[in-house]
């Protein structure tokens, strides 16, 4: 049983050394409940787990503390992937939930299984999911004053639990100041990707992640036999040539966990059980 978090991209930029240390300490706390979570349940029901407890602190971007867009409107966007079943499940541009990642938890019992907008919210509503502003006082000061910082944030976990089975969830707040109904890469496969073989979750620039289909990349090649640092260093250097900024957490099938990205200012953690492993 392995676990990985990552916190999204940029998240350490133009911030104090004490919220640096906040994050440091978040991610391992989250990292270490989502791993005595996971011992007793799926890695599908785990990730969704992790991703709600992303979600619910406020040093993050989704959820609560979510980017505002430039009509000033916060719009939310999640998904889930069940490595054994290979469905995915997602929301896109949700408004006015707490944890997108349960609705799009939610939306894996349904035939139309990926939702946007109004839809994504009345479906929510109808299943018991009470309206909540997700909106913090620092993402209404930063939109006043036409600020962007931590701008490319997403939240996702990896897990592979006791049986070998394999899952992801990925959640953002969007990247700010964007033209409403723009799309990231979270609710996508280019973003949030598994299967019996391998589970890839992306943060960082959602175009550039959808251009170059970086976790459906990852997940197809080490299905095709490359090993999972053969199959990053290869998708990562077709991102290069699009001059693409990513980056993505991953496990394979042998419990190998492993990440990389554009630049070293992903912000992550991954639990074993014993070994934490922080980056910030």
């Amino acid at each position: 049983m392995k676990i990985i978090i990552h916190g999204g991209f940029f998240s350490e930029s133009d911030q104090s050394h004490d919220v640096k240390i906040a994050k440091q300490n978040s991610l391992q706390e989250i990292a270490k409940k989502a791993y005595e979570y996971l011992e007793s349940h799926s890695a599908f029901d785990t990730v969704a787990y992790a991703v709600s407890l992303l979600e619910d602190d406020e040093l993050y971007n989704a959820g609560i503390g979510s980017q505002i867009q430039s009509d000033g409107i916060i719009r939310m966007s999640a998904a889930i992937m069940d490595g054994e079943t290979q469905k995915m499940s997602g929301v896109i541009n949700i408004q006015n939930v707490k944890n997108p990642i349960f609705v799009a938890k939610e939306l894996m019992k349904e035939d139309d299984r990926v939702l946007g907008g109004s839809g994504a919210k009345n479906y929510a509503t109808e299943h018991g999911f009470e309206d909540f502003s997700t909106e913090i006082p620092q993402r209404r000061k930063e939109y006043e004053a036409k600020l962007n910082n931590g701008g490319k944030g997403t939240v996702g976990c990896v897990a592979i639990d006791k049986n070998g089975k394999l899952a992801v969830a990925t959640s953002t707040g969007g990247k700010g100041f964007e033209i409403p109904g723009r799309i990231s890469d979270s609710a996508t496969v280019a973003g949030n990707y598994a299967n019996e073989f391998c589970a890839v979750s992306c943060t960082g620039v959602g175009e550039d992640i959808v251009s170059n289909a970086t976790s459906t990349k990852i997940v197809t090649r080490v299905t095709d036999g490359m090993d999972i640092k053969q199959a990053f260093d290869k998708t990562f250097a077709e991102l290069k040539t699009i001059d693409g900024f990513a980056g993505a957490i991953a496990i394979d099938k042998y419990g190998n966990v492993y990440h990389q990205d554009s630049y070293p200012t992903m912000v992550f953690a991954s639990f074993d059980g014993e070994h934490f492993e922080i980056f910030n």
